[in-house]
């Protein structure tokens, strides 16, 4: 997936060439797309045979399959400190944000361009409308991709969002002030986008099936050819793939030559070690954490005992008793259900509807909703969850979720009463005083290709716009239509981030997207480990300070150059290198540099030693902070961390200069204490620079 190569010729004719060459036939009917606006590639429908051939081929840089990836604000905003009266500039309305999801439902009132001039100048992108939807001022594009053409009966053709996904991110990141947006009466309050001034370039890429590489590639040539200033992507793989096997970082990669930063979710597969998806060290992973608020819902058992559970319930039961059953004694055996397979509630017509209609049903959590105590008609769902317990998930009707211990004893009344009743109270929201910390699903690091580079907003709870084409759970059975919807997942978190680098960019617009990255990671507020057990592998550099980003001070900035020397010390070959950057970079002729040297603003030791390891890291500071200027340094290290600082003062005279300095740790870390960390502050009295320090055991 190379630059794209210069002067006119057709790039489809050059694609097909190729193509016809490695197969020996006629090809034309086997091109699916041609990406040749930002770089150059395409995607083929090609015979594993065929693959061998075409990757054996002088000129291609790699061949991989087009696989499927997945899916990954009133109170928010407020939360991080970041009021809707910070300052801002006007520079803000030029800002735009490329939203690469399920598109977006343009009627939503977070997405009036009341007040907005026509888009800025440098657009270049278009809007594909059809009958069903048309663009405006702040939406002020929209493409959609399905290059195999495969659509099924859910999905509609056009850039109009069905599926709610890419309505709720692109209003977390860039929606208008809308007052008095809530839930069905939940979430209550004024819902806002970070950056409300900015606009919007919609690229649906996802569908009822998922979202697939060649449509992700195809947007990525769009819109950086189009001229958008950020993109924000909340989608990733099943594992992690080789920087250049992943469609995602390549499409990354060529956004970051042409100035232009990358925001990715890192993926709700947590809280396991290295479960981040995506992790290219040039673009901006984003992990998932709490804000102050969360939504419980009260259980009533007939004993009169009350249970406080977790969910967003927007539902009130009609009577104060409901009969109770525990859905493992009510399997559809007629369907072929045993108990043991309808306790979770799962599987649509896995529960005896004689048995459960108008009763509240104790289901065991299997990573479903209780849909099919939904679809039997129920009364309400009382879901056991041994798992998830920090985020409230929306249910299609009455329920409420607890922890296993909970769990136990609502089901000793169930078991040991004759007649067993319960029901279910209206959702409620209350302050929680234990945040932020990073929610159990967010996916963990550290990098799982290069160790030693170490890489959280809130995505818990948030409230945004939403599709008026489905229900809050998406479910066929649920008939609630909300103009606003309340989820969680790194996809909430993701857009967060994309809205805080907006918010720098608006501020200062030739900032690379290395410099952005930077300020962002080390003016975030520091998070505790005694929340967080896994530490940055959960937190990364700490909570996004969006208003203090603006003015970091120093920045470890990077650009191609530095990437293209790191990819050489990760072992890439020259003629690889040349085949995507487009020049004539070689590994020979440029220094390789290990992980630990790329210009990152992190440090990360990994080692599968058990004894005192030293290693020593390169980095070089430019100064965007007041021309006369000077840095002491300031370490924090626990016992088994070392960590020493040449030199240990930093003095500046003029606005870009750098500095370079070593960074030394020591450290052992072992099985019993597998991690440890510290940072590094650069002090000028008023900002401080910081980064953390981490040391981890890596038996692999």
């Amino acid at each position: 997936m190379g630059d794209r190569q210069k002067g006119e010729f057709s790039v489809s004719s050059l694609h097909t060439s190729v193509l016809q060459d490695a197969l020996g036939r006629d090809a034309s009917d086997s091109l699916v797309h041609s990406y040749h606006k930002s770089f150059n590639g395409f995607a083929a429908k090609l015979t594993m045979d065929e693959v061998q051939k075409l990757a054996g081929m002088e000129g291609v840089v790699s061949v991989f399959p087009s696989q499927k990836k997945q899916l990954h604000t009133t109170r928010s905003w407020d939360f991080m400190g970041f009021s809707k009266h910070v300052s801002r500039t006007t520079v803000e309305s030029d800002v735009i944000i490329g939203m690469l999801d399920t598109g977006i439902w343009p009627e939503s009132e977070s997405f009036s361009d009341e007040g907005f001039g026509p888009p800025p100048e440098k657009w270049r992108g278009t809007c594909q409308e059809s009958s069903d939807f048309t663009c405006n001022n702040k939406i002020i594009g929209a493409r959609y991709y399905r290059s195999d053409g495969q659509f099924s009966k859910e999905d509609v053709q056009s850039p109009r969002d069905t599926n709610g996904h890419g309505t709720h991110t692109s209003s977390t990141a860039a929606g208008v002030v809308v007052r008095n947006a809530n839930m069905l009466g939940l979430g209550s309050g004024t819902a806002r986008g970070g950056v409300p001034s900015a606009r919007i370039a919609v690229y649906k890429i996802c569908w009822f099936d998922g979202c697939f590489d060649a449509d992700i590639l195809a947007a990525f040539d769009d819109a950086i050819s189009d001229g958008v200033d950020i993109i924000s992507l909340s989608v990733g793989g099943f594992s992690p793939f080789d920087y250049f096997n992943d469609s995602i970082a390549i499409g990354a990669f060529h956004a970051m030559k042409k100035g232009i930063l990358t925001s990715n979710s890192a993926g709700n597969s947590g809280p396991g070690p290295a479960t981040i998806s995506n992790f290219s060290p040039w673009s901006l992973s984003v992990g998932a954490s709490t804000i102050d608020r969360k939504f419980l819902t009260k259980v009533k058992l007939g004993n009169g005992d009350e249970y406080v559970g977790v969910s967003v319930n927007t539902f009130e039961l009609e009577e104060k008793e409901y009969p109770f059953i525990y859905g493992g004694n009510a399997p559809n055996t007629t369907a072929g259900y045993t108990g043991e397979e309808a306790r979770y509630c799962y599987n649509p017509d896995s529960l005896d509807e004689t048995m459960v209609k108008g009763k509240v049903v104790l289901c065991d959590y299997s990573g479903g909703n209780g849909s099919a105590a939904c679809i039997s008609g129920a009364a309400g769902i009382i879901m056991q969850d041994g798992e998830i317990k920090d985020y409230a998930r929306v249910f299609p009707i009455p329920a409420s979720s607890f922890d296993s211990d909970v769990g136990s004893e609502i089901s000793l009344y169930l078991n040991t009463t004759r007649e067993p009743t319960a029901t279910i109270l209206k959702g409620t929201e209350v302050k929680d005083e234990s945040a932020p910390f990073v929610v159990s699903f967010s996916s963990r690091g550290p990098n799982p290709i290069t160790s030693d580079i170490l890489k959280a907003t809130p995505g818990v709870d948030i409230l945004a716009a939403w599709t008026g084409a489905t229900s809050p759970t998406r479910l066929e059975k649920d008939k609630r239509i909300v103009p606003y919807n309340i989820i969680s997942g790194t996809s909430m978190s993701c857009p967060h981030a994309t809205a805080a680098a907006a918010y720098v960019k608006s501020f200062n617009p030739t900032r690379s997207p290395a410099a952005i990255k930077s300020a962002l990671m080390t003016t975030a507020y520091p998070m505790t480990d005694e929340i967080n057990y896994e530490a940055e592998f959960a937190y990364g550099s700490g909570h996004i300070n969006p208003e203090r980003a603006i003015d970091p001070g120093l920045v470890y900035d990077a650009g191609e150059i530095d990437y293209v020397e790191f990819l050489c010390g990760q072992g890439y070959s020259t003629k690889s290198l040349r085949l995507v950057t487009g020049d004539k970079s070689s590994c020979s002729k440029v220094q390789e540099i290990t992980a630990r040297d790329l210009n990152y603003p992190s440090f990360a030791l990994s080692t599968s030693s058990k004894k005192f390891v030293t290693k020593i890291f390169h980095r070089t500071v430019t100064n965007v902070g007041p021309p006369d200027s000077t840095y002491k340094a300031i370490m924090k290290a626990p016992k088994g961390l070392k960590i020493k600082v040449k030199p240990r003062t930093l003095s500046f005279e003029s606005v870009g200069q750098q500095k370079t300095f070593v960074l030394k740790v020591r450290a052992k870390v072992d099985e019993n204490r597998s991690m440890i960390s510290g940072s590094l502050v650069w002090d000028d009295g008023k900002r401080q620079v910081r980064s953390p320090v981490v040391a981890y055991y890596n038996s692999s």
